[in-house]
């Protein structure tokens, strides 16, 4: 933890100006960007202290949006997702403009409703080379992306593997209305067409998301 300069003392806790919000170490805040065009920037507070004359300043480590990075927003990105990012800084506290909650990616998927507050990160950013921890993940369909949670999936049931509705010539509406689904390289086997499992709609709240055979990077 970075010490505290001469002349400053470190705070418990900074209420964000004009509500009741209490901000604490460990907080993800939205924080008003100088260009007010933009989307607020994310950040996690990592410390609060205030100087002589009471000017309160947080250190904070920085969120990125995919399109903020150095390869920006790719197809898999969802609309929520950020990365966590090994760029800090110190800012003034009164650039503070709300609370958000950065979920992991898997407790993301399982949230009911999400709510403007709520984003997630499954990667971590080096912002001066551009790398991701971790370097490779679990691709999906044919056409081998990472999973997108805004995006339906189906699950063919006799490989478990999911794929987007239109990589397999159907429509969104078309997907909604399954019951069962066989990929076409399953639906040719006259063994695993008797399959009748369940019916899945994303590979995130199934037991069997993570296919070891194919990974690819961010």
């Amino acid at each position: 933890m970075a010490k505290t300069r001469p002349g400053r003392k470190d705070l418990d806790s900074y209420t964000i100006r004009g509500t009741n919000k209490v901000v604490r170490a460990g907080d993800c805040v939205l924080m008003r960007p100088s260009d007010t065009s933009k989307h607020p920037y994310v950040a996690r507070v990592e410390k609060i202290e205030a100087d002589n004359r009471n000017n309160v300043k947080v250190r904070v480590r920085w969120y990125y949006r995919p399109e903020e990075s150095i390869g920006g927003r790719r197809q898999f990105h969802g609309a929520k997702e950020l990365f966590l990012s090994d760029h800090y800084d110190v800012q003034s506290a009164h650039t503070i403009e709300g609370k958000c909650i950065v979920h992991s990616f898997k407790n993301y998927t399982k949230l009911e409703n999400v709510g403007a507050e709520d984003y997630y990160s499954r990667f971590e950013y080096k912002a001066a080379t551009g790398g991701f921890t971790p370097d490779r993940v679990a691709v999906y369909c044919k056409c081998e992306m990472p999973y997108n949670p805004d995006d339906l999936m189906v699950q063919c049931e006799g490989c478990k593997d999911w794929y987007h509705p239109a990589c397999v010539g159907m429509t969104i509406e078309d997907a909604k209305k399954l019951d069962h689904f066989m990929c076409s390289e399953c639906s040719s086997d006259d063994d695993v067409k008797k399959i009748q499992n369940g019916f899945s709609v994303s590979p995130a709240t199934d037991a069997k998301m993570e296919p070891k055979r194919r990974k690819r990077g961010p």
